[in-house]
């Protein structure tokens, strides 16, 4: 039986708080960059104040690849955090996300709060964003395009989180289908179709899988950052010592070995899940990311600082990886990716 709109009202609220704090991390698992190192270049002739990040992202263009990751809708509060992310994001001109759309199509009450991101954000791409678990019921692909329209989508995702709703109370663990389903819509919809994880990582051999099926983008979400499990385990007051609390994998593998696929598709690779800061953001871009994207750390410094730190955060992050660039000799991202990180192992 479906969730109530008033459960996932409730839910999103529960989800919104805890993400502001830390407790929701994963506790042993990381996102593995630790493990590596930059190779420094001592005769860089790199022109610092020449690197620019613009570039376009499908019909626009963007002033940095940095998505604001999807978050939240359908509540009073998430309505303010999106109307204040979205004012970030116009200012940064870079992609933004929205959080599960579901609500707009079962409660057309919470419409208002999905809309502000266009509202405030009209000139740079927002990314739509359903579960695997609403597009396998749904019995064509009109609210898909319902929900594109609402918004003004640049582009649709799916998000991928069978491990939430493995351990969500009232949770919908029934994906049968799922590939035929993201075909369907692919071939369907007039914007390109992406797909993500939530925080436990998409593998190479999977997003072959999802390629194949016509996904245009993959943002693989990886282990490392917020765990997604953690929220459910503490949501349920249960065992903090649960298993599923550290299951995935790792963010710097799935990005490195979903690059690889670049050789035979071509796709939009985003790398997230657990892109805490400059350092992070700058090995994501190194192992093969074409856009980095990060959720909790951003709503934690809108919570603390408002638009204005968003914005000084992000800013702050692509000036630092620009000094990485001048001391591994990279001028752009791409010559960045090629070979400029190490194992640490490797570097003894």
């Amino acid at each position: 039986m479906p969730e109530s709109s008033e459960n996932i009202s409730k839910r999103k609220k529960e989800h919104i708080e805890l993400c502001l704090t830390d407790d929701v991390s994963f506790k042993e698992k990381t996102t593995g960059f630790e493990h590596y190192d930059f190779v420094h270049y001592a005769p860089t002739e790199v022109e610092i104040d020449k690197i620019d990040f613009a570039q376009k992202f499908f019909n626009k263009l963007i002033q940095f690849p940095f998505l604001i990751s999807c978050m939240t809708g359908g509540t009073i509060e998430a309505e303010s955090i999106n109307a204040k992310l979205a004012i970030a994001a116009n200012e940064l001109r870079i992609p933004i996300g929205i959080g599960s759309q579901r609500q707009m199509f079962e409660d057309k009450m919470n419409v208002q709060s999905f809309q502000i991101i266009r509202i405030n954000a009209p000139n740079v791409p927002v990314l739509g964003n359903i579960g695997a678990a609403q597009v396998v019921r749904y019995k064509s692909i009109d609210p898909i395009k319902y929900m594109i329209e609402i918004i003004d989508a640049d582009v649709m995702v799916v998000h991928l989180n069978p491990l939430q709703e493995l351990l969500q109370k009232n949770g919908e663990p029934n994906f049968a289908g799922l590939l035929s389903c993201i075909e369907k819509i692919a071939n369907e919809i007039e914007v390109p179709l992406f797909v993500k994880e939530v925080g436990a990582g998409i593998s190479a051999s999977a997003s072959k899988s999802l390629l194949d099926a016509g996904v245009k983008g993959i943002d693989i979400a990886g282990a490392g950052g917020t765990s997604w499990a953690g929220v459910e385990i503490l949501r349920n007051n249960e065992d903090e010592r649960d298993y599923f609390w550290d299951w995935g994998l790792p963010s710097s593998y799935c990005i490195r070995t979903n690059a690889a696929l670049k050789n035979d598709y071509d796709f939009v690779l985003i790398g997230s899940g657990g892109i805490n800061s400059a350092v992070d953001a700058a090995k994501a871009f190194a192992l093969g990311a074409d856009i980095i994207a990060s959720a909790r750390t951003i709503l934690q410094q809108l919570n603390k600082n408002n638009v204005e730190g968003v914005i000084e955060l992000i800013e702050g992050w692509f000036a630092f990886i620009k000094k990485i660039m001048f001391l591994t000799g990279s001028k752009s991202l791409s010559e960045l990716r090629k070979s400029k990180l190490k194992l640490k192992e490797e570097l003894h």
